[in-house]
């Protein structure tokens, strides 16, 4: 279901669908952040221009398109300067996010063995600062990670594609020690496109 028309988006609904088509989740995933690579980078698909403006307080989700067919959907994300998650996972979800514009910082996490005291415990992997053009996916169980846009100044936009309606997620707060967590339920909304 197209929630809105742009140029380019029937190569791009036709990339995802031909890479989701594939069946495994490895081969969706290499296959699905290879063409968003190229695509973004093709420049052939304008986004509409709503992805690019902010939300004041939090970044801005805006679903482009939720295939019936397959399942999957696809929603741009906005983040202003200096706007991120705390660290969150897709709720066993398959994804691969692409730097539309801008920079984005993403720092993923490994779960440690929890605490006695029911905390989650996380420890940082590793980090990358992502342009445009670049892409990465996520795959279960290796889903818990934070993104942000680094930039004092500059809006960032990124392209998410999951492989179900992402309509909520688990957040961790720091609760106590660095590498402490409180495991909280956050329903996601969307904002509006036009």
């Amino acid at each position: 279901m197209l929630t809105m028309d742009f140029p380019g988006c029937d190569k791009l609904i036709n990339a995802i669908d031909m890479a989701v088509a594939k069946g495994a989740t490895p081969a969706i995933t290499d296959s699905l952040r290879n063409s968003l690579c190229k695509l973004i980078q093709s420049k052939e698909i304008a986004l509409p221009s709503c992805v690019f403006e902010t939300a004041e307080d939090r970044y801005a989700r805006r679903e482009l398109y939720h295939s019936d067919e397959y399942g999957y959907c696809v929603v741009a994300m906005t983040w202003g300067p200096g706007q991120g998650t705390p660290i969150h996972d897709h709720c066993g979800m398959w994804c691969v996010e692409g730097v539309w514009s801008g920079a984005l910082e993403v720092v993923q996490y490994e779960r440690l063995p929890d605490g006695s005291d029911g905390l989650w415990c996380f420890q940082p992997v590793g980090s990358i600062q992502a342009g445009p053009g670049s892409a990465g996916s996520l795959i279960p169980p290796h889903e818990y990670h934070t993104i942000r846009n680094p930039s004092d100044d500059t809006v960032a936009v990124s392209l998410h594609v999951y492989s179900g309606n992402m309509t909520h997620c688990a957040v961790f707060q720091p609760k106590g020690d660095q590498h402490h967590y409180e495991r909280l339920d956050r329903k996601l909304s969307l904002d509006p496109v036009n």
